[in-house]
C-alpha cells in the first residue's frame, strides 16, 4: 500500500512539546477536500496542513488548511509550520525565501535554518481592518469571566479586527485578569459576530503585563463552539493584533518589532514575532514569525 509522507511540528517554540502542534501532510496531491477534512479529524490538532503542487510554477507549493471540522482560509502557525517543514525537507540550512498559495491568496514566506530551530516569517497576506461591533465591553468581559473593571488598560478598548480570521480583541489589567479568563461559550454565542462561514469570531484576550520580560504583550486565545477550546498560539489572531497596536500604540515611522507570549496558561509556552512597518503613520506592510521544530514523521496510509 503506497503511502504519504507527513510530519508534525511544535510552530511558535524552539523547544518541542511547547508551542502549537501542526500536522503537515507533505504530498498530498490527489486528496479531495473530503479526504482532507477526514484525515484533518484523524490527527485531532488545531490545524492540519496539506501541501499540493503549485498552480504557479513560480510558487513553491498550494497549501491547504483545515481544523478537524472545517477548513480555514488563512492561518499563522500552519504557514509557519509548513513553510519551515519544506524548507527542511530539502535539507535548507541557509535561508530562503518563496511563495505558498493558501486560500486568501499568496503568502510569502522567509525561512532561515541552522543548527538551532529553525525560524520562518511570512508578510501578511491582507491588512487588519476594523469591524463594527454591536457588544459593549462589559458583556464581553462578563462572558469571559472578568468583571467590568478588569476589562481594558490605558487606552486600549475592545474591538473587532480581522487580517483574514476576525477576532474579538480584549485588553485587560494585567497577568491575574489574563489567567482567570475562561469562555463562556452560550454568552459568546449571543454576543459574537458570525465570520461569514457559519464560525463565531474568537475572542483574543490580552495584556501589556508579561510573564517573561523579553516579550511585549501576554495574550490567550478562545476559540468558542462545542466544545470551546484554548490555542496555545495563534498567528492569524497576532496579524489581526497588528491593528490594535497601529491605533492604540501608534508606532512612529518604521520598523516595529513585537514578541508576543501565548500558551502560558496552558504549559505550551509560545513567542510569536510581529513586525509592522509603518509609512506617514499608516501600516505598510506586516509581518509574522517564529521558530518550529519536528517532534514526529511518518507515513499515512489515507
Amino acid at each position: 500500500m503506497q503511502g504519504r509522507q507527513y510530519a508534525v511540528y511544535d510552530v511558535f517554540t524552539g523547544e518541542r512539546l511547547a508551542g502549537n502542534p501542526l500536522a503537515i501532510v507533505l504530498d498530498a496531491e490527489g486528496l479531495d477536500t473530503a479526504a482532507m477534512q477526514r484525515i484533518a479529524g484523524e490527527f485531532n490538532l488545531s490545524e492540519t496542513s496539506f501541501v499540493t503542487p503549485p498552480q504557479d510554477g513560480s510558487h513553491r507549493a498550494r497549501v491547504r488548511i483545515f481544523t478537524p471540522v472545517y477548513e480555514m482560509p488563512f492561518a499563522g502557525h500552519p504557514t509557519v509550520g509548513t513553510a519551515i517543514a519544506l524548507h527542511e525537507a530539502e535539507a535548507g540550512e541557509g535561508a530562503a525565501i518563496f511563495v505558498l498559495e493558501e486560500n486568501i491568496g499568496p503568502v510569502r514566506c522567509a525561512v532561515t535554518g541552522g543548527k538551532a530551530a529553525t525560524f520562518a516569517e511570512f508578510d501578511l497576506p491582507q491588512l487588519p481592518e476594523k469591524l463594527a461591533l454591536s457588544a459593549d465591553a462589559a458583556a464581553i468581559g462578563a462572558a469571559v469571566g472578568l468583571a467590568p473593571h478588569e476589562i481594558g488598560f490605558e487606552n486600549h478598548r475592545v474591538g473587532l479586527w480581522s487580517a483574514g480570521v476576525p477576532y474579538i480583541t480584549i485588553p485587560v489589567s494585567g497577568l491575574d485578569a489574563a489567567r482567570r479568563a475562561r469562555l463562556d461559550n452560550q454568552a459568546w454565542r449571543e454576543l459574537s459576530p458570525e465570520r461569514g462561514d457559519g464560525k463565531r469570531a474568537s475572542a483574543y484576550v490580552y495584556c501589556r503585563e508579561t510573564a517573561s520580560r523579553d516579550n511585549s504583550f501576554h495574550a490567550r486565545m478562545f476559540v468558542p463552539g462545542n466544545p470551546s477550546y484554548e490555542d496555545p498560539a495563534t498567528g492569524s489572531a497576532a496579524a489581526a493584533f497588528a491593528g490594535v497596536i497601529m491605533q492604540f500604540d501608534a508606532p512612529t515611522d518604521g520598523p516595529s518589532r513585537f514578541w508576543i507570549e501565548q500558551g502560558v496558561e496552558m504549559g505550551r509556552p509560545s513567542r510569536i514575532r510581529l513586525e509592522i512597518d509603518v509609512e506617514s503613520g499608516a501600516m505598510a506592510a506586516a509581518r509574522i514569525g517564529g521558530n518550529a521544530v519536528k517532534v514526529a514523521e511518518g507515513v499515512l496510509y489515507a
